[in-house]
């Protein structure tokens, strides 16, 4: 193994105890997106400890912090998610918020400290160049969409998702390459790699019916929960037409359908997500399905109001990056440590971020139970934690020393989805649609609007 691994193995090695004393502390203290205030300051305090000046946005959770080696180079995010999720059947969720890491972000960011720890040790940074930018981000679930929704109305946040906030704030201004490891369910293997990922389009919809007495006059009104069953008939028809290839999804829950028995319900209300590998077929999957929305309301007499909000790009890892964390898994933890998986049919803002620089997003061991369930846990945070920590330090080590010769090439062979960040989000931006989509015109002609 090169002598500077082993050196940078010892440095996570002495961090041991803080590394396994923050997975517990954070599993205790779940908190969901944009809340996450009593996690931030932990973790800063921690950062602050070990040496780092932490920056923290004004009015939302998180922070950055920043290790130079002093000599000029490219700069190396190394990302941490600090939002949980909310199961309130978990047996470990908090009973008043009903959040729970049953997700395992909370490894995420102990493995980054892990990391912090060990590159700050003296002679960690010997033969490297650039710097490694910490970020500690929020919000990657999409959920809570409530209170995000206040958030916006009150101008302290502009997009859901964090990384995305992160990225209009500026705090990936001057990033080249970005890295994280997410916790995984597997027994016969430390390490997954796979080549990417689903990007989503978040999406939330309201039936309008007119209510009416059920058992006296039913024919008066316009029952709207009929137009969500029918609209979710359409929706199913149209699964026949979804492209294999493209793993395009599309899952919605009722969320509201009337108050009281005896009346015609005049209000449904249903959230979903359409999600699909590219971002053509993501949009493309997204105006079917609202064009089923919309004809299923006018097919009752009703109509709809759709909201659709940008959720997260397709994740692309990139291949030298890929390759660099193949090989390192190889020589740090053995040749069967890694198991090579195609792609996740899940969705993350890191493929927001893999849209304009090159990113990759491994996962690691040590987790049971099924991800955003009951029964999920952590039973082995050496996997989760210690294992990542490992991984991240020599990942930056190899990527920025011999004067950055391997991050320059990753940099240099990038091929980004979007030319520019401005580019980015105009695509982002063009996401968002906010329609009431049936018009009853006087000629008697039914008018649907379901895109842009």
């Amino acid at each position: 193994m090169n002598r500077n691994y082993e050196k940078l193995l010892s440095y996570v090695e002495k961090h041991r105890e803080l590394i396994l004393e923050t997975e517990r502390y954070l599993w205790k203290h779940p908190e969901v997106g944009y809340k996450e205030w009593k996690t931030t300051e932990y973790l800063a305090e921690q950062f602050e400890k070990l040496g780092y000046t932490v920056t923290r946005p004004e009015d939302i959770t998180g922070f950055v912090a920043d290790l130079d080696t002093g000599r000029p180079g490219p700069r190396f995010a190394i990302l941490g998610e600090l939002d949980s999720l909310m199961c309130e059947t978990h047996p470990e969720a908090v009973p008043e918020t009903k959040a729970v890491h049953a997700c395992g972000h909370h490894c995420q960011t102990t493995a980054m400290l892990g990391c912090a720890a060990a590159l700050a040790e003296p002679g960690a940074l010997d033969g490297m160049c650039g710097s490694i930018r910490f970020m500690a981000v929020p919000a990657e679930e999409t959920i809570d969409l409530e209170y995000r929704a206040r958030l916006m109305e009150e101008g302290k946040i502009h997009y859901n998702a964090g990384k995305i906030e992160y990225l209009y704030r500026g705090y990936f201004d001057g990033v080249d390459m970005a890295a994280m490891v997410h916790a995984m369910t597997d027994e016969h293997h430390l390490f997954h790699l796979f080549h990417g990922g689903n990007g989503c389009i978040n999406k939330h919809f309201e039936f309008e019916g007119t209510a009416a007495h059920a058992g006296v006059a039913p024919w008066d009104g316009v029952n709207a929960l009929y137009e969500a069953n029918v609209a979710m008939t359409a929706c199913n028809a149209l699964r026949e037409t979804f492209i294999d290839k493209e793993t395009m999804r599309f899952h919605p829950i009722l969320t509201q359908a009337g108050v009281a028995a005896n009346a015609i319900p005049d209000v449904a209300k249903m959230d979903a997500y359409t999600r699909a590998a590219t971002f053509g077929q993501m949009k493309s999957l997204n105006e079917k399905i609202n064009r089923a929305l919309a004809a299923s309301a006018a097919a009752l007499g009703g109509n709809l109001k759709i909201e659709d909000k940008p959720g997260n790009m397709p994740l692309y890892c990139d291949p030298n990056l890929y390759g660099e964390c193949k090989e390192l898994i190889t020589e740090l933890f053995g040749a069967d440590a890694l198991e090579e998986r195609d792609w996740s049919y899940g969705s993350t803002d890191m493929g927001d971020i893999s849209s304009i620089i090159p990113a990759i997003h491994p996962e690691a061991a040590g987790a049971l139970g099924k991800p955003h369930g009951r029964d999920y846990r952590i039973v082995d945070p050496e996997k989760t934690c210690v294992n990542p920590a490992k991984l991240l330090t020599c990942l930056a080590h190899r990527l920025l020393s011999d004067d950055a010769k391997i991050g320059k090439q990753v940099i240099r062979e990038y091929q980004p989805v979007f030319e520019s960040r401005e580019a980015y989000f105009q695509a982002v931006n063009d996401l968002e649609l906010t329609v009431r989509a049936v018009e009853y015109q006087e000629n008697g002609n039914v008018l649907l609007r379901f895109s842009k």
